[in-house]
């Protein structure tokens, strides 16, 4: 089951953008917009994710990728196109109201942490649901529960100037977790960590993943990150998806020349065996925690 739909997003910057849609849609090139003053930063982006699904988007520096994150929860208005999530538009909905779903139901992991330096862990695990209205015991059992889950309750009355990098990034993380968000959007979230640290966050989240089953967005310019997170994986190029599957139909069978290059020196093997593990398409259905998916998914209809 789809949680979040993108339909035909495009984004361009610059001058007459609801033209310079038009004219992508009948060929033009992005240099072509760019000599008349505009920039096509996403073109005509598709997509669904699943329920319980991890989604990576891959792709270099400028292809688009962060802007497009944007536009999938309200942060940025498309120029064209749609993005529909539980069945609902978001980008038809009143400002008041797209507040209150990303606010609720669609929490995000930045790349470098945005702690609040004079907050305490604890505090900065709790803002998501401050800015909920949660009442402060409330607040604070909720961002325990989800310290405990990153492995850092012990840590909850220290300052963030007092953790490592790789522990502020996981308090971010905590942060998106105590909000119980129906979909988390993962901009970059480890790719300022060490490399070593790097890899322990992304084996973190595949065991929190097996625990909590959220649909996750993960933005990110690492192939082997991509491989090693990704259910299903939207590589990008100039603004455009190029190709999107599971990580083995990407290895096996890439779209064009420039996936091909990409994938060259993929360790094949890790990759297959993962797929293995789990068969294409199959993804498991968010388990039952003290009712709430329950009571989502009577919410839902």
């Amino acid at each position: 089951m789809s949680l979040l739909e993108a339909d035909q997003l495009f984004k361009v910057f610059g001058r007459r953008p609801e033209q310079a849609v038009e004219r992508l849609r009948s060929g033009a090139t992005r240099d072509e917009l760019r000599e008349d003053g505009s920039t096509a930063a996403v073109v005509d982006a598709c997509f669904e994710v699943g329920e319980g699904e991890i989604f990576v988007i891959m792709g270099l520096s400028g292809s688009g990728k962060s802007t497009l994150l944007r536009m999938l929860n309200g942060l940025s208005r498309p120029t064209a196109g749609r993005v529909l999530f539980d069945g609902q538009e978001l980008t038809a909905l009143p400002p008041k109201e797209l507040r209150t779903v990303r606010s609720h139901r669609i929490s995000m992991v930045f790349q470098h942490f945005a702690l609040f330096p004079h907050r305490s862990v604890l505090e900065n695990a709790g803002y998501g649901l401050e800015q909920q209205g949660v009442s402060r015991e409330e607040q604070d059992r909720r961002a325990t529960e989800a310290l405990d889950l990153v492995g850092l309750s012990q840590w909850k009355d220290s300052w963030p100037d007092e953790l490592s990098g790789g522990m502020q990034q996981r308090v971010g993380l905590a942060r998106a977790l105590a909000t119980d968000a129906d979909l988390l959007l993962m901009d970059e979230s480890f790719s300022a960590l060490d490399p070593l640290i790097r890899r322990e966050m992304q084996e973190q989240l595949l065991q929190l993943q097996q625990q909590l089953r959220k649909s996750i967005v993960f933005i990110t310019h690492d192939l082997n990150e991509a491989m090693r997170l990704g259910d299903r994986i939207a590589v990008m190029r100039d603004g455009r998806i190029v190709q999107q599957g599971t990580p083995a139909e990407i290895v096996l069978s890439p779209a064009d020349d420039y996936v091909a290059a990409f994938v060259e020196d993929v360790d094949r093997d890790r990759v297959l065996g993962r797929s293995a593990v789990r068969p294409a398409g199959e993804v498991p259905s968010p388990p039952q925690r003290d009712g709430t998916s329950e009571r989502k998914a009577v919410n839902r209809g």
